[in-house]
C-alpha cells in the first residue's frame, strides 16, 4: 500500500515541481493569440474551456495502452511501477507538453510538420509516413480491443451470441461519424461524461481493493522486490519493459493527439494543466492497473496464467467483477472499454488532419473531410482482420519510435532558442537506446542479435544521433510562426514603440 501511495504522490509532485520547471524552460506567452481564435473554423479550431479540453485530452491519450500495457508490465513485478513514475514525469509528460505547445506556436500544426520544421524535410517525410502508420495501427487496436471486450461482456452476461464482427461494425460506424463532425459536437460534449465514468472506474477499483478481505494492495510484495525482475517467462527487463509499458509512461501516439487540443486551447498558460497534467493523469491510471494486476491475482505467476488464458482484457473483466460485483464491475469494465474508443476516434481524426495538411486541403467542407477520411477507414477495416497480437507488437514499437522523434524535435527547438535542452535531450537519448536495442535484439520483430551487442550498438547509435541533433540545431534560431508570424510582428512592434 505504501509503495502505491508513494508512487501516486511522486506523480502529483512531479506535476507541480517538474511540470512548472518545464513550463519555465519553454517560456509561455499569455498575451499570444492561440490558433483556437486565430484560425477558428467551427470544425477543428474551436475554443473550449480548460476543464473540457483537459478531459478530452486525457481521454484522447488514455486508450487501451495505459491498462493493457501496465497489466503486461506487471509481469515484471512492482519494478514496473517505478518506470511508470519516472517515465511519466521526466519523459512522457515532457513529450506531451512540447508536442502540444509547439503545435500552438506553429498555428496548430500536426507532428510531421513540427518535426520537419526543426529537424528537416527528411524527418518530416519520415514522420508523415510513420505517424499515419502508427495512427492506423492505433485505430485498428482501438477497434479490435474494445470490440472483443464488449462482445465477451454481452455473451457472458446475456443469452445472446453476438458475433465479434457486429461489434466491430458498430464501433467503426461511430468512428466515421466522430471523425467527420465538428470536434465540439460529439467529442467535446460526450467526453466529460466519459471522464466521470473513468474516474469512477479508477478510484472505485482501488477503494474496493483496499477494503477487500481477500486481496491486499501490493501486500504480498517485499520492498526488496521493488527493483527485481520477477517475470515468470524469463523475459529480460531491459529493454522490453520500456516498450511493453508505453502509454502510461511515454507514448508517441500522444504527439498525434496533442495538436487536436492545441487547436482548442484558449491560452498558453493552460498548457501545463492540459498537456503535462493529462499525462500525469494517465500515469495514475497506469499505476492503478499495474497495482490491481499485481494484487488481485496474488502473485506474478498467477497473473501470468490469467494473461495466457484470456489476455489482458480477461484480466480487466475478472478484476472488475471480482472487486465490485456484477453491476459495479460492469460499470467499471465499461469505463475501461470507453478508453480505447475515445482514443480510436481521435486517431482517425488526427490521420485525416495530417493528410489534409500534407495535401494542403482545407477541412471546413464535409466533402473534403470525407475525401481524406474514407480511404483511412477502408485500410483500417482491412487491418482488423490481422491477428491482434501481431498488430499490438508493431504498435508498441511504432509508438515508442514516434515518441523518440518528438523528443528530438523538442530538443532541436530548445537548442535553436538557446534554452535548457537537456529536459528533452536526456529522455530522447534514453528512449533512442531502448528502441534500437529492442529492434536489434527482438527475435519476432527485429534481428535477434545478442543483448550485449544490441545494447552497445544502441548506445553508439544514440550518441551519434545526439551529436548530430546538437550540432545541427544549436543556436540556429527559427522564429515561431503562430498565426503566420502575426503574433511575433505585433510583439516586435510593441517593443519598438516602447523604446
Amino acid at each position: 500500500m505504501l509503495w502505491f501511495l508513494f508512487c501516486v504522490a511522486a506523480l502529483l509532485g512531479g506535476y507541480f515541481i517538474y511540470g512548472a520547471f518545464i513550463e519555465k524552460v519553454f517560456g509561455i506567452k499569455e498575451t499570444r493569440k492561440t490558433p483556437a481564435y486565430s484560425k477558428q473554423d467551427g470544425v477543428d479550431y474551436v475554443p473550449m474551456s480548460t476543464k473540457r479540453v483537459y478531459l478530452v485530452q486525457l481521454l484522447n491519450i488514455a486508450g487501451v495502452g495505459p491498462i493493457f500495457g501496465p497489466i503486461m508490465g506487471a509481469l515484471y513485478g512492482p519494478a514496473a511501477m517505478l518506470w511508470i513514475v519516472l517515465g511519466c514525469i521526466f519523459a512522457g509528460a515532457v513529450h506531451d507538453y512540447f508536442s502540444g505547445m509547439l503545435s500552438i506556436r506553429n498555428g496548430g500544426a500536426s507532428v510531421p510538420t513540427i518535426t520537419g520544421k526543426y529537424l528537416g524535410k527528411n524527418a518530416k517525410h519520415f514522420m508523415n509516413i510513420f505517424a499515419l502508420v502508427l495512427l492506423l495501427l492505433v485505430g485498428v487496436v482501438f477497434v479490435s480491443a474494445p470490440a472483443g471486450m464488449l462482445t465477451n461482456l454481452v455473451n457472458q452476461q446475456t443469452d445472446l451470441a453476438m458475433p465479434l464482427l457486429t461489434m466491430v461494425i458498430i464501433i467503426f460506424s461511430y468512428y466515421v461519424i466522430a471523425t467527420i463532425v465538428p470536434i465540439d459536437k460529439i467529442i467535446g460534449r460526450l467526453y466529460p461524461f466519459f471522464g466521470a465514468l473513468l474516474i469512477f472506474m479508477s478510484v472505485g477499483l482501488v477503494v474496493a481493493l483496499g477494503f477487500s478481505s481477500e486481496h491486499t494492495l501490493l501486500g504480498d510484495y517485499e520492498m526488496s522486490q521493488m527493483f527485481t525482475n520477477m517475470n515468470p517467462n524469463d523475459l529480460p527487463l531491459w529493454p522490453a519493459l520500456f516498450i511493453t509499458i508505453a502509454c502510461g509512461a511515454i507514448s508517441g501516439f500522444h504527439a498525434t493527439q496533442s495538436p487536436l487540443m492545441a487547436r482548442c486551447l484558449e491560452n498558453e498558460s493552460n498548457g501545463r494543466f492540459v498537456f503535462y497534467g493529462a499525462m500525469i493523469g494517465e500515469g495514475i491510471i497506469a499505476l492503478i492497473w499495474c497495482a490491481l494486476a499485481l494484487s488481485f491475482f496474488g502473485s506474478v505467476g498467477a497473473l501470468s496464467d490469467a494473461v495466457s488464458t484470456g489476455g489482458p482484457g480477461s484480466v480487466v473483466y475478472d478484476t472488475s467483477i471480482g472487486l465490485l460485483g456484477v453491476f459495479g464491475g460492469i460499470v467499471a469494465f465499461l469505463g475501461v472499454v470507453i478508453l480505447p474508443i475515445t482514443s480510436g476516434d481521435t486517431a482517425f481524426r488526427s490521420s485525416r488532419l495530417i493528410l489534409a495538411e500534407y495535401f494542403n486541403l482545407e477541412q471546413k467542407s464535409i466533402r473534403n473531410r470525407l475525401l481524406m477520411a474514407l480511404p483511412l477507414f477502408v485500410i483500417g477495416a482491412i487491418l482488423t482482420q490481422v491477428d491482434f497480437g501481431i498488430i499490438w507488437r508493431y504498435f508498441g514499437f511504432a509508438n515508442q519510435t514516434t515518441a523518440v522523434m518528438m523528443l528530438w524535435t523538442a530538443s532541436a527547438y530548445l537548442l535553436r532558442h538557446n534554452k535548457f535542452h537537456w529536459v528533452a535531450t536526456a529522455p530522447a537519448m534514453f528512449m533512442t537506446t531502448v528502441i534500437i536495442t529492442f529492434i536489434l535484439n527482438n527475435t519476432t520483430l527485429g534481428f535477434g542479435l545478442a543483448m550485449n551487442v544490441s545494447t552497445v550498438t544502441g548506445i553508439l547509435a544514440m550518441l551519434m544521433i545526439t551529436v548530430y541533433v546538437i550540432k545541427r540545431s544549436k543556436g540556429r534560431y527559427i522564429e515561431d510562426e503562430s498565426v503566420d508570424g502575426e503574433n511575433d510582428i505585433v510583439e516586435n512592434k510593441a517593443k519598438l514603440e516602447s523604446i
